[in-house]
């Protein structure tokens, strides 16, 4: 007997319902991104992103059921993302999971919405890529892990202040070039020179599996606007200049990612490494990363595009791993920004 796992997801800027059936059959992937709604304000506004949620999660577990031609009697379990993430958006979708678990009389999973990107490049993989190395890079994290399994991620290291995607984010705002930033500095940079600017690549100590990006985003600050100031540069600067400043952060950001977690393969003794989360759509990670696994002889896994971005599916793959070990939550289950 199949096991139908429906996954909901609402942890920061998109809505989303999927139906995976025993791990890895995916049968939908819904999405209702709010990127349109944050763009203006170059961010995620918090209760924006909450009112979008009450407004469309309904059609959008609706479309979910509907394009895995599924009805509420063939799902078995369902998982949500009760952590991390903004806590008003996460409780609009462990709501829906909790009245739908009620309503239907069907057992409720809770997943971590971080451990599910650790593991979101494992889909579909036969064997199953562990123990790995797993790489999380986000708009909101940049954390490595230790997977032994689903139900074996450790955390090794993350950002002591900004997460990568959100050094994106910033750079692409100093340079004029909109939100988010992450998408159009990897559209951008293939045309520009990666060593045109020396940008600091910070390691931290020497076994530190840690990261750090506040450094890099005040060197192209500088860069732009002249040691010491905020404003005034960017009106200066030529198409080719800003192209060859994206290049260069983009490259010395990816020399850092790629670094820090071959440092944790040694660490570890993995032969897997497992790229997971929104930056994990960057060509250039994605290549360099790897290339660098190739080289030494390491197995390395990617996401599919689909589930890079924020989703349900791997909501409801690890859920399935979750729920066949008997890891089930109550209806009181609560949330956490952490």
């Amino acid at each position: 007997m199949r096991t139908h796992i429906l996954g909901i997801e609402s942890s920061c800027d998109e809505t989303a319902a999927s139906v995976v059936v025993d791990g890895d059959d995916v049968r939908s992937n819904v999405v209702a991104s709010q990127v349109d709604l944050h763009r203006r304000y170059g961010g995620v506004v918090p209760e924006i992103a909450s009112r979008a949620h009450i407004e469309c999660i309904h059609n959008v577990i609706r479309m979910g059921l509907q394009e895995a031609d599924c009805t509420p009697d063939d799902i078995d379990a369902i998982a949500v993302t009760h952590r991390p993430g903004l806590v008003g958006s996460l409780l609009i979708g462990a709501t829906a999971a909790k009245t739908l678990s009620w309503a239907w009389q069907k057992p409720l999973v809770a997943v971590n919405h971080v451990d599910a990107h650790a593991v979101s490049a494992s889909i579909g993989v036969d064997p199953l890529p562990f123990p790995a190395v797993a790489l999380v890079v986000s708009g909101g994290h940049t954390s490595l892990y230790s997977v032994g399994g689903f139900d074996s991620i450790t955390l090794l290291g993350s950002t002591i202040d900004d997460a990568a995607g959100e050094a994106f984010d910033k750079v692409a705002t100093m340079l004029g070039l909109g939100y988010p930033g992450g998408p159009v500095i990897d559209r951008l940079s293939p045309k520009g020179n990666p060593k045109a600017h020396a940008f600091p690549r910070t390691l931290l100590a020497r076994d530190s599996l840690d990261f750090s990006f506040s450094g890099i985003k005040t060197a192209v600050r500088y860069k732009i606007h002249g040691t010491g100031r905020t404003t005034g540069g960017l009106e200066k600067l030529s198409e080719s200049a800003v192209t060859d400043i994206a290049a260069s952060f983009q490259q010395a950001v990816v020399d850092v990612l790629v670094k820090k977690t071959m440092r944790a393969v040694a660490q570890t003794g993995a032969s897997n490494v497992l790229l997971g989360g929104g930056v994990a759509a960057n060509r250039q990670l994605r290549e360099a990363l790897a290339s660098e696994c190739a080289d030494r002889r390491l197995t390395c896994h990617a996401p599919k595009m689909a589930y890079c971005v924020d989703n349900a599916a791997m909501i409801a793959s690890l859920g399935f791993h979750l729920f066949k070990n008997g890891q089930t939550a109550s209806l009181d289950l609560d949330v956490s920004s952490r």
